[in-house]
């Protein structure tokens, strides 16, 4: 029976039988000929005894004109301490990875780079010498700058914005209207927790940040310099989407609002523990983000008028998978725990 078609072509090599050992030499050296990245070898005293098209294009020399040459002539004069300690590094059969540094072009021109290094060995194992990856990373560093200065001037313009609701709402509040006064300022604290949160958020690509400096950030004015900080908080890293920050932040302002007025942080020995947890779940991951007070003034039974604030911590994850938020007014302080399914991630991942 004729064996069907798989409609693959089999390769030259597969067809023949094995590839003898010049066959396969001479593939491996088209890949490399052929790659986009300058691939060169060097000896372990720096001579230059391969180079690819890729490095051709990259440093502007030819093989003719580097082969045999000392790498030196590429390490620009600032860096050429760089070399002597790639070459310890290779002679202990160590490999160097994405390494960024600079290196000069055959016109003079100076070139960022990333550098891979991997020792060569001969037949016994020994390191004679070391193969060389470059990429050029111009083009990267260009967007990280641009990036870094558009995000400098957004958090520039964030602390600017700040500075202009403050001085308008200070100046158009009434003169001796204590009441005034009073929401004014609670209606500033609100603000500056939004936006410091906003300026944390800003700096990230996926408009994230990490829960703990979202924390740290917003207590702040709570916190006395002159004694022990009252917050404890314990968790492993976690960053979170601007969405729920937005809730969250607002929510951990007002607790630590009424905690200043009724609660833990109104006695000298009051204490804070916030903690957070995340655990797994069939379709995404349960984070638990705990409020416990401690030392503060006994409290008696929840309190009978529903303000802004409690209405904020209530409503902090309602709209999180699963969001739930569970307040109590027990005897030692306040408990609350928000809860709430999300697709969660250690920052930077």
């Amino acid at each position: 029976m004729p064996r069907k078609s798989t409609g693959i072509a089999a390769s030259p090599v597969a067809a023949s039988g094995p590839a003898s050992l010049g066959e396969l030499q001479q593939h491996l050296a088209a890949i490399v000929e052929s790659s986009h990245d300058a691939i060169l070898s060097k000896t372990l005293d720096g001579v230059i005894t391969s180079w690819n098209n890729g490095a051709r294009q990259l440093f502007g020399y030819t093989a003719e004109e580097v082969i045999g040459q000392s790498i030196m002539l590429l390490i620009p004069e600032d860096r050429l301490d760089e070399e002597p300690a790639i070459i310890a590094r290779l002679r202990k059969g160590e490999r160097i990875d994405h390494y960024e540094t600079v290196r000069r072009r055959k016109d003079g021109g100076l070139i960022d780079i990333s550098l891979t290094v991997s020792p060569i060995r001969d037949a016994s194992g020994k390191v004679v010498g070391a193969s060389k990856i470059a990429r050029d990373i111009t083009d990267h560093r260009r967007t990280i700058e641009q990036r870094d200065l558009l995000l400098g001037e957004m958090q520039h313009r964030v602390k600017n914005l700040a500075a202009v609701i403050d001085a308008l709402a200070r100046q158009s509040q009434p003169e001796g209207d204590e009441a005034v006064a009073t929401f004014v300022k609670t209606f500033l604290g609100r603000v500056h927790a939004l936006l410091s949160t906003g300026e944390l958020v800003v700096t990230s690509s996926r408009r994230e940040a990490e829960l703990r400096r979202v924390l740290e950030t917003v207590l702040a004015p709570f916190i006395n310099p002159s004694v022990d900080p009252p917050f404890r908080l314990e968790g492993p890293p976690l960053a979170l989407p601007e969405q729920t920050l937005g809730s969250l932040t607002l929510a951990f302002h007002e607790l630590a609002t009424n905690a200043l007025k009724y609660g833990a942080l109104k006695c000298p020995t009051g204490q804070v523990a916030i903690t957070w947890s995340v655990a797994p779940e069939p379709d995404g991951e349960r984070v638990t983000i705990d409020w416990k007070e401690t030392g503060g003034a006994p409290l008696n039974a929840e309190p009978t008028r529903k303000g802004f604030g409690s209405r904020v911590v209530r409503s902090a994850v309602s709209r999180e998978r699963e969001g739930q938020t569970l307040v109590a007014y027990e005897p030692d302080g306040l408990a609350c725990r928000f809860s709430f399914i999300g697709e969660t991630r250690p920052p930077g991942s």
